[in-house]
């Protein structure tokens, strides 16, 4: 994301977007517990709630065929520019499954012992108003098994891209997408550079349009809360608090545990120094919601404050911001389960392995820009069989959950390259133990 996107944040008057989020939840609250029977020219209020908070929703569903296609396409096409087969091309790939796959594992293990989704031992879907046929749904899902395994990979290489595009089958337009960008550097360099920047350019306007749509957040988010408190008073707030908990503490988890281990065994270095060189970067990471606005920060904080050399800067960090999201892919995992456990249907470990699975590969293509993770949450209910328009109750606390899980990613990120210039021989002696960066 670049400045003049960055400053969308912000409105003439400088108030940031997350205090808009933040102020229209509360007004919404209110207006929804103040308006439960009230109508206006013989329309319930409610209805217009549900009608304001829909649009915000289809606007989301709008941007996810040209986003997903131009990121991954793009991403692709530029490491296809780079010495991506090399040793630490394989290296940064290896570590960015590895982390992403360890995140998705601890959230599903919290999500599982938490079940944020029940209360009281009953599903929570009425109290967050989440209306749908659970028998109907559980039946859908029954049949994920291990059969459906090569359906998936079968619907990954799709007859026609544009009728699978339409048919919102992301797993088939990530591939193509894929496939695409690999090729592209391949073509005479002429077409490829036209081919790029028509990418780039595509990619760049989906990036304004998202953030024009989120411009557009804290009028959805207060029609969605609205709705939610008019149907079922504050109820709703028990489970979204506990899920929310839930993810921060997962994350928590991941970010001083998980990722700390892999710096102290594969790097054989303080985590606690790495930590401190790059602090800028994370509070950076935390206030903008973007690992693609914090990246040059992240860089300055690896070269000046932590040692690393630029060659692995250059590389490892782009190619993380554009790939690596640990802290996403643990809340597309979690989010996820919450909404099936708040419908009252059983996932079979086949179905949650499918989940984790589409977690990692959607993780992969998210823009780094705030609530991206959004539209991956919508392929993966589309891919396992849960209603989207359950979607709606995740925006409540979203913007706090998003600052957190772009920090962990950027530490994620921070991580890999010094791992991998360790593995390569360099020694790094600003992050030894008895040496403050």
């Amino acid at each position: 994301m670049n400045d003049a996107t960055r400053n969308n944040d912000n409105d003439n008057n400088g108030l940031a977007i997350h205090w808009k989020i933040l102020i229209a939840l509360v007004l919404g609250a209110l207006a929804g517990y103040l308006s439960t029977d009230v109508s206006v020219l013989d329309v319930p209020l409610v209805t217009v709630y549900d009608f304001g908070g829909q649009l915000f929703l289809n606007a989301l569903k709008m941007l996810i065929v040209p986003l997903i296609a131009s990121s991954i396409a793009l991403g692709v096409a530029g490491l296809g520019n780079t010495d991506s087969l090399g040793s630490i091309g394989w290296k940064t790939g290896l570590f960015y499954v590895l982390t992403s796959g360890a995140a998705i594992l601890t959230g599903l293990i919290i999500v599982n012992l938490v079940q944020p989704g029940v209360v009281d031992g009953q599903p929570a879907g009425e109290l967050l108003a989440l209306a749908a046929n659970t028998d109907e749904l559980q039946a859908r899902l029954s049949g994920r098994g291990l059969g459906e395994i090569p359906q998936i990979l079968l619907r990954a290489v799709p007859q026609n891209i544009l009728a699978a595009a339409a048919a919102n089958e992301m797993l088939a337009l990530i591939f193509f997408s894929a496939v695409f960008g690999s090729f592209m550097s391949q073509i005479e360099h002429e077409l490829a550079e036209t081919l790029y920047r028509f990418t780039s350019a595509v990619l760049e306007t989906m990036l304004k349009i998202t953030h024009w749509v989120m411009g557009f957040a804290p009028y959805g988010i207060f029609a969605l809360v609205a709705a939610v408190v008019a149907k079922t008073g504050f109820d709703a707030a028990g489970p979204l608090v506990t899920f929310s908990v839930a993810v921060l503490a997962a994350l928590a988890f991941h970010f001083f545990l998980t990722l700390p281990a892999f710096v102290r065994l594969l790097a054989v270095r303080s985590p606690i120094r790495l930590f401190q060189a790059v602090a800028p970067a994370l509070l950076t990471a935390f206030s903008t919601s973007s690992s693609s606005a914090t990246l040059p920060v992240t860089m300055d904080n690896l070269e000046r404050r932590a040692g690393v050399p630029s060659k692995y800067t250059s590389f490892v960090l782009p190619l993380g911001a554009t790939i690596n999201m640990n802290g996403t892919a643990l809340y597309e995992c979690m989010a996820a389960m919450f909404i099936a456990q708040a419908y009252g249907l059983e996932l079979s470990i086949v179905t949650q392995f499918l989940v984790v699975t589409i977690a990692l590969i959607t993780s992969i293509g998210v823009a780094g820009v705030p609530s991206a993770s959004l539209v991956a949450i919508a392929i993966i209910l589309t891919a396992i069989g849960l209603p989207i328009e359950a979607l709606g109750v995740l925006l409540v606390f979203d913007r706090v959950l998003d600052m957190s899980r772009t920090a962990t990613n950027v530490f994620g990120d921070a991580c890999c390259c010094v791992i991998v210039a360790r593995l390569q021989g360099e020694d790094l002696p600003k992050l030894d133990r008895n040496t403050t960066p």
